[in-house]
């Protein structure tokens, strides 16, 4: 079993990732961008990070697919895949990395969904979230990884899970070839 945190949008809000992971204490951090921070900030020290479109920092990267616990990871931000708009580049991403799960950001809007064999999973914004949840202040997404299933509890800027925003998923082998 694994704990990870994706966090996504906080926008120059330094704090409140140092709080997050304090708190919650996850085995792997993935940032899906916008960070507005610097790529040899402390807090980035053993996490996954990119480059969103407000980010300057030419030393982030715009995609990783790091391997985390036997999963394949498509770490982006999403505004190079027209994620505003639909998932298709996105998935045709995946599909290219053979990616088990796609964390993304970019939308400030938490989703999440299981699409031909891949978990997608957008935090929403940990400090300025748009749309439905927006009255929670900001969310971030804490996964528990085990050998059969996804377990994908949504949580607000001060460590509270949302009751209503959890959701299982079974874990499927992707076809690698």
């Amino acid at each position: 079993m694994s704990r990870w945190l994706v966090v996504s949008d906080n926008h120059g809000d330094r704090d409140i990732l140092v709080k997050l992971k304090k708190q919650l204490q996850p085995d792997a951090i993935f940032h899906c961008g916008d960070s507005e921070m610097r790529a040899d900030d402390p807090w980035f020290q053993d996490a996954y990070v990119v480059q969103g479109n407000m980010d300057s920092d030419p030393n982030l990267p715009q995609v990783l697919t790091p391997r985390v616990a036997g999963c394949q990871v498509l770490l982006t931000h999403g505004h190079l895949d027209g994620v505003n708009w639909n998932l298709t580049r996105l998935k045709l991403r995946a599909d290219a990395a053979q990616a088990d799960a796609v964390f993304y950001g970019h939308t400030h809007q938490l989703a999440v969904e299981m699409v031909a064999g891949h978990l997608f999973v957008n935090p929403g914004s940990i400090s300025q979230p748009r749309g439905e949840f927006q009255t929670l202040g900001g969310t971030c997404a804490l996964i528990t990884v085990t050998a059969t299933q996804w377990d994908v509890q949504y949580v607000t800027r001060d460590g509270q899970p949302v009751p209503d925003l959890r959701f299982t998923f079974a874990r499927v082998e992707t076809q690698k070839g």
